[in-house]
Protein backbone atom coordinates (compact mmCIF):
# COMPACT_ATOMS: atom_id res chain seq x y z
CA UNK A 1 0.00 0.00 0.00
CA UNK A 2 2.73 2.41 0.95
CA UNK A 3 4.60 1.37 -2.17
CA UNK A 4 1.52 2.09 -4.28
CA UNK A 5 1.04 5.51 -2.67
CA UNK A 6 4.69 6.29 -3.25
CA UNK A 7 4.45 5.36 -6.90
CA UNK A 8 1.18 7.22 -7.54
CA UNK A 9 2.19 10.23 -5.41
CA UNK A 10 5.46 10.90 -7.17
CA UNK A 11 3.97 12.20 -10.46
CA UNK A 12 1.41 14.36 -8.66
CA UNK A 13 4.07 15.86 -6.50
CA UNK A 14 6.25 16.47 -9.55
CA UNK A 15 3.32 18.01 -11.45
CA UNK A 16 2.53 20.28 -8.54
CA UNK A 17 6.12 21.24 -8.24
CA UNK A 18 6.29 22.01 -11.96
CA UNK A 19 3.11 24.09 -11.81
CA UNK A 20 4.44 26.03 -8.89
CA UNK A 21 7.70 26.53 -10.74
CA UNK A 22 5.86 27.73 -13.84
CA UNK A 23 3.73 30.08 -11.77
CA UNK A 24 6.77 31.32 -9.94
CA UNK A 25 8.70 31.94 -13.11
CA UNK A 26 5.74 33.76 -14.66
CA UNK A 27 5.09 35.81 -11.60
CA UNK A 28 8.79 36.53 -11.15
CA UNK A 29 9.35 37.96 -14.62
CA UNK A 30 10.86 41.42 -14.50
CA UNK A 31 8.39 44.17 -15.30
CA UNK A 32 8.63 45.65 -18.76
CA UNK A 33 10.25 49.07 -18.83
CA UNK A 34 7.89 51.97 -18.89
CA UNK A 35 7.40 53.71 -22.19
CA UNK A 36 9.27 56.86 -21.20
CA UNK A 37 12.28 54.99 -19.80
CA UNK A 38 13.07 53.42 -23.16
CA UNK A 39 13.74 56.88 -24.57
CA UNK A 40 16.11 57.93 -21.82
CA UNK A 41 15.78 60.76 -19.33
CA UNK A 42 13.47 63.71 -19.64
CA UNK A 43 15.23 66.81 -20.88
CA UNK A 44 13.40 69.41 -18.81
CA UNK A 45 16.58 70.46 -16.91
CA UNK A 46 18.35 71.07 -20.25
CA UNK A 47 15.40 73.12 -21.51
CA UNK A 48 15.36 75.24 -18.35
CA UNK A 49 19.14 75.75 -18.41
CA UNK A 50 19.13 76.94 -22.03
CA UNK A 51 16.15 79.18 -21.33
CA UNK A 52 17.83 80.68 -18.25
CA UNK A 53 21.08 81.41 -20.10
CA UNK A 54 19.22 82.99 -23.02
CA UNK A 55 17.07 85.06 -20.68
CA UNK A 56 19.97 86.30 -18.53
CA UNK A 57 22.06 87.22 -21.59
CA UNK A 58 19.14 89.16 -23.04
CA UNK A 59 18.27 90.89 -19.77
CA UNK A 60 21.88 91.76 -18.98
CA UNK A 61 22.55 93.14 -22.45
CA UNK A 62 19.44 95.33 -22.32
CA UNK A 63 20.30 96.72 -18.89
CA UNK A 64 23.82 97.50 -20.10
CA UNK A 65 22.91 99.22 -23.37
CA UNK A 66 20.12 101.26 -21.75
CA UNK A 67 22.53 102.48 -19.07
CA UNK A 68 25.44 103.17 -21.41
CA UNK A 69 24.08 103.83 -24.90
CA UNK A 70 20.55 105.23 -24.74
CA UNK A 71 20.35 108.87 -25.86
CA UNK A 72 23.85 108.58 -27.30
CA UNK A 73 25.14 108.30 -30.83
CA UNK A 74 25.25 104.75 -32.28
CA UNK A 75 28.37 102.75 -31.47
CA UNK A 76 30.10 101.22 -34.48
CA UNK A 77 30.97 97.55 -33.94
CA UNK A 78 31.96 96.69 -37.53
CA UNK A 79 32.05 100.08 -39.16
CA UNK A 80 28.62 100.97 -40.53
CA UNK A 81 27.82 97.30 -41.20
CA UNK A 82 26.95 96.62 -37.55
CA UNK A 83 26.16 99.18 -34.88
CA UNK A 84 24.68 99.26 -31.40
CA UNK A 85 21.81 101.73 -31.18
CA UNK A 86 19.08 101.65 -28.53
CA UNK A 87 15.55 101.63 -29.96
CA UNK A 88 12.36 101.28 -27.91
CA UNK A 89 10.13 98.93 -29.92
CA UNK A 90 6.43 98.49 -29.07
CA UNK A 91 5.95 95.97 -31.88
CA UNK A 92 7.06 92.41 -32.52
CA UNK A 93 10.53 91.20 -33.40
CA UNK A 94 12.40 93.42 -35.83
CA UNK A 95 10.06 96.39 -35.15
CA UNK A 96 6.99 94.86 -36.80
CA UNK A 97 3.39 95.32 -35.62
CA UNK A 98 3.81 98.33 -33.34
CA UNK A 99 0.04 98.81 -32.99
CA UNK A 100 -0.46 95.33 -31.52
CA UNK A 101 1.51 95.53 -28.28
CA UNK A 102 -1.12 93.99 -25.99
CA UNK A 103 -1.93 91.27 -28.52
CA UNK A 104 1.77 90.43 -28.91
CA UNK A 105 2.11 90.20 -25.13
CA UNK A 106 -0.72 87.65 -25.03
CA UNK A 107 0.92 85.66 -27.83
CA UNK A 108 4.23 85.57 -25.94
CA UNK A 109 2.49 84.32 -22.80
CA UNK A 110 0.64 81.67 -24.84
CA UNK A 111 3.90 80.46 -26.39
CA UNK A 112 5.37 80.02 -22.90
CA UNK A 113 2.37 77.95 -21.77
CA UNK A 114 2.57 75.74 -24.88
CA UNK A 115 6.28 75.12 -24.33
CA UNK A 116 5.66 74.00 -20.75
CA UNK A 117 2.94 71.61 -21.96
CA UNK A 118 5.30 70.08 -24.53
CA UNK A 119 8.01 69.78 -21.87
CA UNK A 120 6.01 67.11 -20.05
CA UNK A 121 6.87 64.65 -22.85
CA UNK A 122 10.31 65.99 -23.70
CA UNK A 123 13.03 63.35 -24.13
CA UNK A 124 15.01 64.85 -27.04
CA UNK A 125 18.04 67.02 -26.25
CA UNK A 126 17.93 68.94 -29.58
CA UNK A 127 14.27 69.73 -28.94
CA UNK A 128 15.16 70.82 -25.40
CA UNK A 129 17.71 73.27 -26.80
CA UNK A 130 15.27 74.61 -29.40
CA UNK A 131 12.43 75.04 -26.92
CA UNK A 132 14.82 76.52 -24.36
CA UNK A 133 15.85 79.21 -26.85
CA UNK A 134 12.20 79.97 -27.60
CA UNK A 135 11.33 80.07 -23.90
CA UNK A 136 14.25 82.30 -22.93
CA UNK A 137 13.60 84.68 -25.81
CA UNK A 138 9.88 84.85 -25.12
CA UNK A 139 10.49 85.56 -21.42
CA UNK A 140 13.06 88.20 -22.33
CA UNK A 141 10.73 90.27 -24.48
CA UNK A 142 7.75 89.56 -22.20
CA UNK A 143 9.70 91.06 -19.29
CA UNK A 144 10.08 94.29 -21.26
CA UNK A 145 6.38 94.37 -22.13
CA UNK A 146 5.39 93.89 -18.50
CA UNK A 147 7.84 96.17 -16.70
CA UNK A 148 9.03 98.89 -19.08
CA UNK A 149 7.24 102.13 -19.94
CA UNK A 150 4.65 103.17 -20.94
CA UNK A 151 2.89 100.52 -18.84
CA UNK A 152 2.05 96.90 -18.07
CA UNK A 153 1.31 94.85 -21.22
CA UNK A 154 2.25 97.88 -23.30
CA UNK A 155 5.94 98.19 -22.49
CA UNK A 156 8.41 98.86 -25.28
CA UNK A 157 11.01 96.19 -25.97
CA UNK A 158 14.63 97.33 -26.00
CA UNK A 159 16.32 96.64 -29.35
CA UNK A 160 19.93 97.58 -29.97
CA UNK A 161 21.60 95.32 -32.58
CA UNK A 162 21.47 97.34 -35.79
CA UNK A 163 22.93 95.71 -38.91
CA UNK A 164 23.11 97.83 -42.05
CA UNK A 165 19.97 97.69 -44.22
CA UNK A 166 18.12 95.54 -41.67
CA UNK A 167 15.74 95.99 -38.74
CA UNK A 168 17.06 96.58 -35.22
CA UNK A 169 16.70 93.59 -32.88
CA UNK A 170 17.94 92.12 -29.59
CA UNK A 171 19.29 88.85 -28.19
CA UNK A 172 15.79 87.61 -27.32
CA UNK A 173 14.77 87.98 -30.98
CA UNK A 174 17.91 86.09 -31.99
CA UNK A 175 17.15 83.26 -29.56
CA UNK A 176 13.57 82.98 -30.85
CA UNK A 177 14.68 82.87 -34.48
CA UNK A 178 17.42 80.30 -33.79
CA UNK A 179 15.01 78.14 -31.80
CA UNK A 180 12.44 78.33 -34.58
CA UNK A 181 14.97 77.37 -37.24
CA UNK A 182 16.15 74.41 -35.15
CA UNK A 183 12.55 73.22 -34.71
CA UNK A 184 12.01 73.32 -38.48
CA UNK A 185 15.18 71.28 -39.03
CA UNK A 186 14.20 68.71 -36.41
CA UNK A 187 10.71 68.42 -37.90
CA UNK A 188 12.09 67.84 -41.39
CA UNK A 189 14.38 65.14 -40.00
CA UNK A 190 11.41 63.42 -38.39
CA UNK A 191 12.51 63.82 -34.77
CA UNK A 192 9.67 64.38 -32.30
CA UNK A 193 10.01 66.04 -28.86
CA UNK A 194 9.53 62.66 -27.17
CA UNK A 195 12.70 61.39 -28.84
CA UNK A 196 11.01 59.13 -31.39
CA UNK A 197 11.45 59.24 -35.16
CA UNK A 198 8.47 59.36 -37.48
CA UNK A 199 8.22 58.76 -41.20
CA UNK A 200 5.70 60.55 -43.37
Amino acid sequence: MAEAERITGTPESGAGSGAESDAGSEGGRPAEPERGESRGKRRIPALLLVALVAYLLDLGSKLLVVAKLEHHAPVEVIGTLLQFEVIRNRGAAFSMGEALTVFLTIIAATVIVVIFRIARKLYSLPWAIALGLLLGGAFGNLTDRLFRSPGVFEGAVVDFIAPAHFAVFNLADSAIVCGGILIVILSFRGLDPDGTLHKD
